[in-house]
């Protein structure tokens, strides 16, 4: 009987669902776990970025609310009702015309402020580019008026489905109409502070701040202090000294890394994917940054496997899964990868500090079209851009290499315990630098600003205040350089040679003071030569 065909088929397709579940924890029970607080805030962001959320939470809201005050009403006395002033005391008609009405003008008013909020998503996209139309449908006001409004509408409605014809002290539950009526009251107001809202959020200095805050507050997610991470890199060099995996991983097996799919990059499960190096003891190396696009056939990196006679493979640890000889990836590990790095069809919002610049980088090349023609909006994102590049000059960027440290041992004696807990490298990333950010974001404004002779000294200026910043010599000659192509944008691009002299000036003068060695002591204070011949003939006058 054992033998049957039945008996073989049920086999094998017992073993192959213990193999799907086996093959399903592996993936998932480490990497999903260890990574839980980054994929909860993926989860996050994308759910307050629909424009659906907070109006679809108020509805439920409402729809909860309705019953749970009619039943209040059914076991609540009436005489003390009565006794409240600005209750409803009403019959069931005044009732029923009340709630009516309430329903009735708060779904005109949500059509009133959806109508609004299309237009003003349709002149934002034309005047600050379609992919700020996120920071308008994420707002949180725009959405909890909006939510109020048709939450209100859904509780009027089931509300008005509870008024019975009966008798007045059963039929009418009084508290639920007079809960209705502060609503409509409470979305009276809410439409006033929308549309004092919406006309505050449609200035230009309004978008830039706000674009300015998502990349200061994605600046302090990956660069922290200078000396909590001075503290993090000393050890980590001790670590790097000991065992010299930085400098050897190129010289060991190395095998291509390929997406998953097509698309851009938005985040990289760093702990997952550090598991998933330990698991087949290797090195993985990231050639690409958060934002860029990639195909389905692009090489993103390499996977260097660890040579059979390497120290760290010998290495005692608590993690049953931690590779003691290294292995080389097969289709398990093809797919807990593709669990590690998260592609999106289209750029979203995550941590991607370029792609916060980028925002004021829009607004201000947007601005600076013939079709818009506002030098002032640049000059302010050139200056919020300052902002923000200084406190990324002043902090300790992110380290590339990644470590992973064994579980300790209580067992062991002190030497082994030391031993045992030394780091791991496990992944290396691609970290822009300093010069990077200020090329694709004032180098960027400065190739549409060649013709614009206050942009430039905005940008010459923006160099000077950077400079205060600057914390090495690469970040000075980073400046420096700029300053030159500023220089000559002027020269190639100004009609007037008396623009191309005075921003001449200014730009030699930047320099100067930025290669002064006081230079972070002083105030950087120009003055053009017409300015300073109008200074020298009222102090003659005036003596």
């Amino acid at each position: 009987m054992n033998n049957s065909p039945e008996s073989g088929l049920f086999t094998r397709i017992m073993t192959t669902m213990m193999q799907g579940v086996r093959q399903f924890f592996q993936l998932w029970s480490l990497q999903t776990l260890t990574d839980m607080p980054d994929r909860l805030r993926n989860l996050w962001q994308q759910l307050i970025g629909s424009y659906w959320f907070i109006p679809t939470a108020c509805v439920i809201v409402g729809i909860l609310l309705a019953p749970l005050l009619v039943t209040i009403d059914q076991h609540f006395d009436r005489e003390t009702v009565r006794e409240i002033t600005f209750a409803f005391t009403g019959d069931d008609d005044a009732a029923r015309a009340i709630m009516t009405a309430i329903a009735g003008a708060v779904l005109g008013v949500a059509g009133t402020t959806f109508s609004i909020t299309i237009a003003v998503l349709s002149m934002a996209s034309s005047q600050f580019g379609p992919r700020l139309l996120r920071n308008f449908l994420t707002d949180t006001p725009n959405q909890f008026v909006l939510g109020a409004f048709i939450g209100t509408f859904s509780y009027s409605l089931l509300v008005s489905k509870s008024i019975h014809k009966y008798d007045v002290a059963f039929g009418v539950p009084q508290l639920a109409v007079t809960f209705a009526i502060i609503m409509a009251i409470i979305c009276a107001l809410l439409l006033v502070y929308f549309v004092q809202h919406m006309v505050h959020a449609i200035q230009a200095s309004h978008v830039i701040q706000n674009a300015s805050n998502d990349a200061i507050n994605n600046i302090h997610y990956w660069y922290r202090d200078h000396c909590d991470i001075q503290h993090q890199r000393d050890i980590q060099h001790q670590r790097d000294i000991e065992h010299h995996d930085i400098e050897q991983f190129h010289h060991w097996s190395a095998m291509p890394i390929y997406p998953p799919s097509s698309g851009y990059v938005q985040q990289f499960y760093l702990e997952s994917l550090i598991t998933l190096t330990q698991d087949y003891g290797g090195v993985v190396q990231m050639r690409i940054n958060l934002g860029d696009y990639v195909t389905d056939k692009n090489v993103i990196g390499y996977f260097y496997q660890r040579p059979a006679g390497h120290p760290n493979n010998r290495q005692k640890t608590a993690t049953p899964s931690l590779a003691v000889v290294p292995r080389a990836p097969d289709g398990i590990f093809w797919q807990r990868f593709a669990g590690c790095i998260r592609i999106e069809q289209r750029l979203t919002h995550s941590n991607d500090i370029a792609y916060s610049l980028g925002q004021m980088t829009e607004i201000a090349v947007r601005a600076l079209s013939p079709g818009i023609n506002d030098p002032k909006t640049a000059v302010n994102c050139v200056q919020s851009l300052t902002s923000c590049l200084s406190i990324m000059m002043r902090r300790e960027p992110p380290s590339p290499y990644h470590f992973y440290t064994p579980a300790q041992n209580d067992d062991s004696s002190k030497a082994e315990v030391r031993q045992q807990r030394l780091a791991i490298l496990a992944i290396v990333t691609h970290t822009p630098k300093i010069s990077d950010f200020i090329n694709t974001s004032l180098g960027e404004i400065r190739r549409y600003a060649a013709a614009d002779l206050m942009v430039l000294k905005a940008l010459c200026q923006a160099m000077v205040n950077l400079s205060y910043a600057s914390v090495n010599n690469a970040q000075q000659q980073t400046l420096l350089h700029e300053i030159k192509l500023i220089e000559r944008a002027g020269e190639e691009n100004l009609s007037y040679q008396e623009l191309i002299d005075d921003l001449s000036a200014m730009c030699q003068q930047a320099q100067q003071f930025i290669l002064s060695n006081d230079a972070h002591h002083q105030y950087f204070d120009y003055v053009s030569a017409f300015d300073a011949h109008i200074r020298q003939a009222l102090q003659t006058q005036s003596k």
